[in-house]
């Protein structure tokens, strides 16, 4: 019963856990939207007043000619139709977003109108989000091909954020592959926000890593071009970065081809590792700048699950043979089995608000705690029959070890 409502529990949060990006992830996506089209705004606002006040002016004290003032209009025509194609642009985009946001709300208020956990409709749900959570593993991972045609194929290309992680792993796979241009690209695009979340380190390794390619080179124009990036790029970061900045000077001494004898903090600087370094580091920059999770979903959703189910039993040195971890059958607990046994091993144990303990609880020198009629019962069973102990002796039913029952302790629970 305690298992149960402790699974009711954990189910009902891992629900906020497990959805709560559905919706996060489309508004803050609309807010960068929006916040792109104010920025629009904005700067042909700066350009637009000015000119056609000056152009009005220069026309009206005849300062320029007819052609001249009809070319400075046409210019401004020109711009603002492909401002106008950019506002387009953004409106679709908006619209598909909202577009997309009506159906993951429709697709919780289908979880709402459940009346309980025991519906049919609910493992029909359920399957729904689980299909969900391994499209979202499998983007993570790296393998946009096969999450994309898991969503297609369950239709659930409205449930899933298949483009920006699509738009995620190019970048990461760009800086696998030693090219930074694409990830500065981004960097720049969301400066702002970055500065505000504290996120300036991402820009600050990319740039480090540049100024390493130049260095590596050792060619003497790239490494005085090396020298001239650190002042611009490098040196601005000097408040928080100053330690790996003055590193990074040092590296002028340090030349590639005497890799195995130089000091360790420059062998990791010039190591190739360091691409996926900034891999791994571009990804969760970018996850935390959208408001997604830096974990998996499917991780969440296995940790609540095997901590809903474990119990010490399930690990213990002692464990009966009905729970053996070689078996797979449904007949032992799931944490018990192969392929969950040692997935659990790390996960804490489930919350319970509620302790079921046996009638006049008795602890044994060894910690563990059983009912005294329980005790006494096996005892007397053990007397009567084999006569493997004696009277005056106690044994524990799980280990089988052996006390005094002046060892015995009797337990008062407060």
């Amino acid at each position: 019963m305690a298992a149960e409502l402790t699974t009711t529990k954990l189910n009902a949060e891992s629900h906020l856990l497990l959805d709560q990006p559905l919706l996060r992830l489309p508004h803050e996506l609309v807010r960068r939207n929006f916040k792109t089209s104010q920025r629009y705004v904005e700067r042909e606002k700066e350009y637009l007043l000015p000119a056609l006040k000056d152009s009005a002016n220069a026309s009206l004290a005849s300062a320029t000619t007819p052609e001249q003032t009809l070319a400075s209009l046409d210019a401004m025509i020109s711009r603002m139709q492909n401002f106008k194609r950019k506002l387009q642009t953004l409106h679709d985009e908006e619209q598909a977003i909202q577009a997309q946001t009506k159906k993951r709300i429709q697709h919780l208020q289908d979880l709402y109108d459940i009346p309980s956990l025991a519906d049919v409709k609910y493992d029909e749900w359920s399957r729904i989000r689980l299909d969900r959570l391994l499209v979202d593993y499998l983007l993570r991972a790296g393998y946009s091909k096969s999450g994309e045609r898991l969503a297609k194929e369950k239709g659930i290309e409205d449930l899933v954020d298949l483009d920006v992680f699509v738009q995620c792993q190019k970048i990461a796979d760009s800086l696998n592959h030693g090219e930074t241009k694409e990830a500065l690209i981004w960097c720049s695009e969301n400066r702002t926000t970055l500065k505000k979340l504290g996120q300036n380190n991402l820009e600050f390794e990319l740039r480090l890593q540049q100024y390493i390619e130049m260095i590596r080179s050792r060619v003497p124009a790239k490494v005085l071009e090396a020298t001239l990036h650190a002042r611009k790029y490098l040196v601005p970061y000097q408040a928080t970065h100053n330690e790996e900045i003055c590193r990074a000077s040092a590296l002028l001494a340090y030349s590639p081809e005497n890799f195995d004898a130089m000091p360790e903090a420059y062998k990791e600087m010039y190591s190739h590792a360091r691409w996926h370094h900034l891999s791994t580091l571009f990804i969760s920059t970018h996850h935390t700048l959208i408001s997604l999770p830096t974990r998996p979903l499917l991780h969440i959703a296995l940790s609540a699950g095997l901590s809903a189910l474990k119990t010490p039993a399930c690990h213990s040195a002692y464990a009966s043979s009905s729970s053996n971890s070689h078996s797979t059958t449904t007949k032992v607990c799931p944490i018990c089995s192969t392929e969950l046994n040692e997935l659990a091993r790390n996960v804490p144990y489930a919350h319970h608000t509620k302790s079921y303990v046996e009638s006049d609880p008795i602890v044994l020198p060894n910690g563990r705690i059983y009912g005294r009629a329980r005790l006494e019962d096996l005892q007397r069973k053990l007397v009567g029959g084999a006569g493997e102990v004696s009277g005056a002796d106690v044994r524990d039913p799980t280990t089988g070890e052996v006390f005094k029952w002046e060892e015995v302790k009797k337990v008062y629970i407060s």
